[in-house]
């Protein structure tokens, strides 16, 4: 290379640097909030759980990034369901819609089916993703309700329910 060549190549250097980063900025997204995970599990224990003093839910909530904020283990839970109400919701998170629907998607010889194999995802229902407008800004998995799957799902729309008016 022609050291007049190397010279405007290596003049250009910070000019193509400069102009790349001065478009970088920080990311600006919507999250949930700790306040919002209490009022999504209080709306699903309101809509389903069994009348008395026990908490009969199970219910995690994670945030945009798939991570927990809060989980409840309900009172008469079995040990497993910790793990399913963080993988409900991790799975509604990260393919965004209800589990049940993955899990349908997902089944026999699908072209999908192979997602089956990631970590932390569970092809059952119980899990639903929350968005504010088109973002997704976390998740909410349910174990415990009557009705299995459907049920557990329906629980847990009730718990979305429950902070629709934050959602704008």
């Amino acid at each position: 290379m022609s050291r007049s060549l190397r010279g405007a190549v290596l003049a250009l250097v910070p000019v193509v640097a400069f102009a790349v980063s001065a478009d970088a900025q920080p990311l600006v997204q919507k999250n949930m909030s700790v306040a919002m995970a209490m009022k999504v599990i209080e709306g699903v224990n309101a809509a389903c759980g069994q009348p008395g003093p026990l908490f009969t839910m199970s219910v995690a909530v994670v945030d945009r990034a798939g991570l927990p904020i809060m989980q409840v283990s309900g009172d008469t839970a079995s040990p497993h369901n910790w793990e399913l109400v963080f993988r409900k919701a991790y799975t509604a998170r990260t393919y965004r819609r209800n589990s049940i629907e993955w899990r349908d998607t997902t089944a026999g010889d699908s072209d999908t089916q192979g997602q089956r194999a990631l970590g932390q995802v569970i092809p059952l229902g119980g899990g639903v993703p929350i968005f504010a407008g088109d973002e997704i800004i976390g998740a909410v998995g349910v174990s415990g309700g009557e009705g299995g799957q459907e049920g557990d799902t329906a629980c847990a729309e009730a718990g979305v329910a429950a902070i629709a008016d934050q959602l704008q």
